[in-house]
């Protein structure tokens, strides 16, 4: 395809990409009003998130497998089609039952679109000439990182719209990509009729992640880290997913081939995602929370105060792709773009409730631009070592593993944030006299505006003081990141789309 037909067909894979990503950060404002007028308990409300993260994440490679065994454009069909239906199930939800179970199955189609969009572009273009166009899928993951949460809080208040259109706004965009997609996606299929899925390897595998984050959900709130039930789970997990790996070693047409993450760069490439995926959940989670609860400002204005990790993201995935298709090496761009990264939460580590908002955003600049450097081309440097017909499992195996650490780190830092400020509330409302037991201010309700302008003032200062602790075990994380990146090997992408 040349450059023309190339933009054609990805404009309608950016537009499936923008509303999977968008689909999960939509959500998160409206999440309280969506649970209190479903009359929601708080366990519901956090099995409405981890139901759609276990699908997510738990059927990443099985897609990207499936991708290489049938037509690649007839699986992303299918996949939006299971995401529309989805959808509009969600929007019409009359109880919380009915809509943890459509998100699950909303999630399905979220993890399928994702990776098969990346296995698209791999299979069109070259990873040489991939670089000028990884900018565009930056950018359309940067303003559904930061956008969906502006886009949510102004549905969510708009009398007009309401809750339920936080789902149906999917629809129509979702439908428009589906009819310019079968106008202008055309790839040579390749037929394998001699093909078998491994559904044992498949099952294993979902089974050995479900069971895991199941455990970084509730570890922390429901049981204590060192306790029988985290025992029992973590010791399941780990003798199902050894499981797993028994069986991927030995079949013929293995969901994560692992001939391919043993390999140096590749095994390397994952470890790195495994930090910027963290980096990519945790900065929006986060820093959105720190604006709302620790600086008291609404919805709409912490999203617009979190524009500098978009606009981070956005230039410089731009033109690092640029210079990656121009030079056709990509090490030097994976290992700035991760120091960067490090650098910036090494500054947010510094950030209490009074920060200058200037400094907050030198530091959230620095998060964007090192998540947008490294992000897309880690992909690359995977998809650059295996031919064509591997090219779904090697992708879905680095974005299951990029998930499924941005998944535990967003659960582990939540449990330090939860610790850190439960403490500082208890230390401030003592100061005032204040027996914490008894004001109820524990810091398990986030309902700050109901409080006594005195305790709000105390809750605000322990969250915006404990989010620095946070964002100094990121950089910890990020510079394991930086570790596995200087050791890539310094290849040159090849021109061609196959090996």
């Amino acid at each position: 395809m040349d450059h023309r037909h190339i933009l054609r067909a990805l404009s309608g894979l950016l537009i499936v990409l923008f509303v999977a990503m968008i689909s999960t950060t939509v959500v998160s404002v409206a999440l309280p009003q969506i649970i209190g007028s479903l009359d929601g308990t708080q366990s519901q409300y956090t099995w409405v998130v981890t139901a759609t993260l276990l699908a997510s994440t738990a059927s990443t490679p099985i897609w990207g497998k499936l991708a290489d065994l049938f037509s690649k454009k007839l699986l992303l069909q299918i996949a939006i089609g299971l995401f529309v239906v989805s959808s509009i199930a969600c929007g019409f939800a009359q109880s919380t039952e009915q809509l943890i179970a459509f998100r699950a199955v909303q999630g399905l189609g979220m993890g399928a679109l994702q990776v098969l969009v990346q296995v698209i572009i791999a299979a069109m273009i070259s990873p040489k000439e991939r670089g000028r166009y990884n900018g565009y899928l930056g950018g359309v993951m940067a303003v559904a990182t930061v956008g969906g949460p502006l886009l949510g809080g102004f549905i969510t208040d708009a009398s007009w719209l309401g809750w339920r259109w936080c789902f149906f706004i999917a629809v129509p965009f979702t439908l428009l990509a589906s009819v310019m997609l079968a106008r202008t996606l055309h790839l040579a299929e390749v037929r394998r009729p001699d093909t078998k899925v491994d559904y044992l390897g498949a099952s294993l595998i979902a089974a050995g992640v479900s069971l895991l984050l199941l455990w970084v959900t509730f570890v922390g709130g429901d049981f204590d880290w060192i306790s029988w039930q985290t025992g029992l789970m973590v010791g399941g997990s780990v003798l199902i997913l050894g499981a797993a790996v028994f069986v991927e070693a030995r079949v013929k047409e293995p969901v994560v081939p692992l001939h391919v993450v043993r390999r140096r760069d590749p095994a390397l490439a994952i470890v790195a995602s495994l930090a910027v995926g963290m980096a990519m959940f945790g900065g929006a989670v986060f820093l959105g929370q720190y604006f709302q609860i620790g600086r008291g400002y609404s919805p709409t204005e912490a999203g617009l105060l979190t524009i500098p990790l978009m606009a981070g993201v956005l230039v410089s995935s731009t033109v690092a792709g640029r210079l990656v298709s121009k030079t056709g090496k990509v090490k030097p761009y994976i290992v700035t773009g991760v120091v960067v990264l490090a650098l910036g939460f090494l500054g947010l580590s510094f950030i209490d409730h009074e920060t200058p908002l200037v400094a907050v955003s030198l530091g959230m600049l620095g998060v964007g631009a090192g998540v947008g450097m490294s992000m897309q081309n880690l992909v690359l440097v995977l998809q650059n070592t295996v031919p064509l017909s591997e090219i779904g499992a090697a992708s879905g195996s680095i974005t299951f593993f990029r998930s499924l650490g941005g998944t535990m780190g967003v659960s582990v830092l939540g449990a330090v944030l939860a610790h850190q400020v439960a403490n500082k509330i208890a230390d401030g409302l003592t100061r005032l006299g204040i027996d914490p037991a008894a004001s109820g201010s524990d810091g398990s309700t986030l309902n700050v505006a109901a409080m006594p302008p005195q305790i709000q003032e105390v809750v605000r200062a322990a969250y915006g003081d404990a989010t620095g602790h946070i964002f100094l075990i990121s950089a910890c994380i990020a510079v394991v990141g930086v570790i596995a990146s200087l050791f890539l090997t310094p290849t040159k992408l090849r021109d061609s789309v196959d090996l």
